[in-house]
């Protein structure tokens, strides 16, 4: 697991632009946290860094959003769903299988119909006297064989946010 921190909106998007640098074909990302923590923001900042210019919005409502860049960008947001049978109703076994890259909001309510082959995302507020409503703290969890070889790459990509010195 690792730990970064953001203070703003931007700085979140910054983060996901850098690990949106390390996308490829096939990845499958949870966005984890409670409401208003930082999920569309994230995927915002993610699409922009994969050449998307469309606005990105939360697909809580359509539950599925389509994103042209670099990458095809699939943006879930289960929150809705009320049986883990809907995510079949989503298509979601033809988008693993598709050459895009799946974010989905919430996806810790789906973990268990998902491959075990992902990247939580879990963004936390911080709570504390002296610090703005604005900051999170980012736990980044490499699950199965496609991330975890990435946990170096992962590591230095998002350094800046991490309190880590550079290398």
């Amino acid at each position: 697991m690792i730990q970064a921190r953001t203070r703003s909106p931007e700085d979140t998007k910054n983060l996901a632009a850098s690990l949106a640098e390390l996308a490829h074909p096939g990845d499958l990302l949870l966005l984890v946290g409670d409401l208003g923590a930082g999920k569309t923001t994230f995927t915002q900042g993610f699409a922009a860094a994969l050449g998307v210019s469309e606005p990105v919005t939360s697909p809580t409502f359509t539950l599925a959003r389509e994103y042209h860049g670099r990458l095809l960008l699939h943006h879930l947001d289960v929150f809705r769903l009320d049986q883990i049978s809907e995510v079949l109703d989503l298509g979601l076994p033809e988008l693993l299988d598709s050459d895009g890259v799946i974010l989905i909001e919430w996806g810790d309510v789906i973990r268990q119909a998902l491959p075990n082959d992902y990247l939580e995302v879990a963004l936390t507020f911080v709570d504390g006297q002296d610090t703005s409503p604005d900051e999170r703290v980012v736990l980044l969890t490499p699950i199965g064989p496609r991330w975890q070889a990435r946990f170096g790459t992962l590591v230095a990509a998002i350094r800046q946010w991490t309190g880590e010195p550079p290398c």
